[in-house]
C-alpha cells in the first residue's frame, strides 16, 4: 500500500510538475521578470548588479521546474493520503475533484485576503500573514469536507460556518508602497491562481489514474 502510494505520487508529481512548469514559463515567469525591472529601478541597482549571466535564465527555469515537480509530488501524495484516510474510492475523476477542493482551500479562499504578489509589492507582517493563511486553509478544508460529506444538517451548517469564519479576521492591509503597476499585479494574481488550480487538479487526476492502473496490475498479477 505504501509503496503504491509513493509510486503513484511520484509519477503523478513528475508528469504534472513538468506540465505546470511549462505553463509557468509562458504565464507567471514573464510577469515576475517584468516586476523585477521595477524593483531594481526602485533600489537603484548599478549596471553590474542588473546584468545577469548568460545562463541565468536557464538556471532559473531549471530551479523553478524542479521546485514545481516537488510541489506537484507533494500535492499528489496529500490527495492520495486524504482519500485513503477518508475511505474514498481513488480514481482520476474523484482525485481531480479532491484537487479542486484543495485549491479552493489553499488558493482561492486564501487569495481573498492575501493575493499572490510580485517582487516589489507592498507587504505586511510576515508572521501575521502566515498565521492567517494557515488558519484560513485549514478552516476552509475542514469546512468543505463537512459541507460535502456531512450527513446531518448540523455538520453541514458547521462546515458552512468554517468557510466564512476566517474572512472576518483579514490580515492588516499593506501600505500602498508597491513599485509594481496595478495592471501587472492583477495579471500575476490571476495567472498564479490559474496555475495553482491546474497543478492541484492535474496532480490529483494523474495520481488517481496511476493508482487505478497500479491496482489493476496487482489484481491481474494475483
Amino acid at each position: 500500500m505504501i509503496a503504491r502510494l509513493l509510486a503513484a505520487g511520484l509519477v503523478a508529481g513528475i508528469v504534472a510538475g513538468l506540465a505546470v512548469a511549462a505553463l509557468q514559463h509562458v504565464t507567471t515567469t514573464p510577469l515576475i521578470l517584468a516586476a523585477e525591472v521595477y524593483e531594481a529601478a526602485q533600489h537603484a541597482h548599478d549596471a553590474a548588479e542588473q546584468a545577469a549571466p548568460a545562463f541565468e535564465g536557464l538556471r532559473r527555469t531549471a530551479a523553478t521546474s524542479v521546485a514545481t515537480i516537488a510541489v506537484s509530488t507533494g500535492y499528489a501524495l496529500i490527495l492520495l493520503a486524504g482519500m485513503l484516510f477518508s475511505g474514498d474510492a481513488i480514481g482520476p475523476r474523484r482525485a481531480a475533484l479532491w484537487g479542486a477542493c484543495a485549491f479552493a482551500a489553499t488558493g482561492l479562499a486564501t487569495s481573498l485576503g492575501l493575493a499572490p504578489q510580485l517582487p516589489g509589492a507592498a507587504e505586511t507582517d510576515l508572521a501575521g500573514r502566515q498565521l492567517w493563511w494557515l488558519a484560513t486553509a485549514a478552516s476552509t478544508g475542514v469546512g468543505l469536507f463537512a459541507l460535502l460529506r456531512g450527513e446531518s444538517v448540523a455538520a453541514r451548517a458547521f462546515g458552512a460556518a468554517l468557510l466564512v469564519a476566517p474572512h472576518f479576521f483579514w490580515p492588516t492591509p499593506a501600505a500602498p508602497e508597491s513599485t509594481v503597476p496595478a495592471e501587472l499585479a492583477a495579471r500575476f494574481a490571476a495567472a498564479s491562481l490559474a496555475v495553482q488550480a491546474a497543478c492541484w487538479v492535474l496532480a490529483g487526476a494523474l495520481a488517481g489514474l496511476v493508482w487505478r492502473l497500479a491496482s489493476r496490475d496487482e489484481t491481474e498479477a494475483a
